[in-house]
This record gives C-alpha cells, sequence and structure tokens, in this order.
C-alpha cells in the first residue's frame, strides 16, 4: 500500500519540476551549452595530456605512433579489429595499445582517462563523418 502513495507523488513532483523551470529535457539555455562545452573541453584537455605522455612501463606514449591523434580514425569504430580478432570499440583499441607497445594495464572502460583519451582523439577528428566498419 505504501508504494501506491508514493509513486504518484514522485510523479507529481517531477512534473512540477519540469513545469517551474519551464524546460523540457531536449530545451537547454545558451548558459548551459557554454558550461557543457568548457568541461567537455576540460576532458579533451585532459586526453591530450595523456595522449603525450608514458601510460606503460617502458616510457612510450600514444604519440610517438600516432602524433596528435593523427591514423587513429575514431570515426570508422566499431569495426572488425584483425589483431583483437573481433568486432572492436575505440576503447578496445586504446587498452590493446595500452597493454602492448606502452606495456601498461588496461583502463577500466568508465575510467575518467580512458574518457578523456576517447574525447581527444575524437576531437582530434572532429568534422569527419562517422562510418563505422570501415578499413
Amino acid at each position: 500500500m505504501r508504494y501506491k502513495v508514493i509513486l504518484p507523488i514522485g510523479l507529481v513532483v517531477i512534473l512540477a519540476a519540469g513545469i517551474i523551470s519551464g524546460l523540457r529535457a531536449d530545451e537547454f539555455k545558451e548558459e548551459d551549452l557554454k558550461k557543457w562545452q568548457a568541461a567537455f573541453m576540460d576532458v579533451v584537455t585532459e586526453g591530450e595530456k595523456l595522449f603525450h605522455s608514458a601510460l606503460g612501463s617502458n616510457k612510450v606514449s600514444c604519440d610517438m605512433c600516432h602524433p596528435n591523434a593523427t591514423n587513429t580514425h575514431p570515426e570508422t569504430y566499431p569495426k572488425f579489429h584483425k589483431t583483437l580478432g573481433k568486432v572492436a570499440t575505440l576503447r578496445d583499441v586504446i587498452n590493446w595499445c595500452i597493454e602492448n607497445p606502452l606495456e601498461g594495464k588496461p583502463l577500466a572502460l568508465d575510467d575518467p582517462r580512458m574518457i578523456a583519451l576517447e574525447a581527444y582523439i575524437t576531437w582530434e577528428r572532429r568534422g569527419k563523418p562517422l562510418d563505422p566498419g570501415k578499413h
């Protein structure tokens, strides 16, 4: 019985919050865009630092093979990756590089460093059309 009362009250609160704010989920203000873009660029900047840093035990960095994230083609993932023997995401390939050429430990897929690396790599290729599966 208790749940029957809580659910409608919770729903009323959620609906009232939407009405009071005057914004729908797909609407936002200019100041929101600026704040979100700044947060995104902070992550891109962190990814750039990581990309140019040694992430493994041998002092090798990503940029030694991919200067400024060139030849990474994030717009083509997911795709079959011959070395991995499966359809892989960009994060799978980032971890392969960290483990193999860089001789480091793989990052969790939700690790902030992984997200930063992915943000930097995709930022460097901005404007390129998505083309998943392309080789």
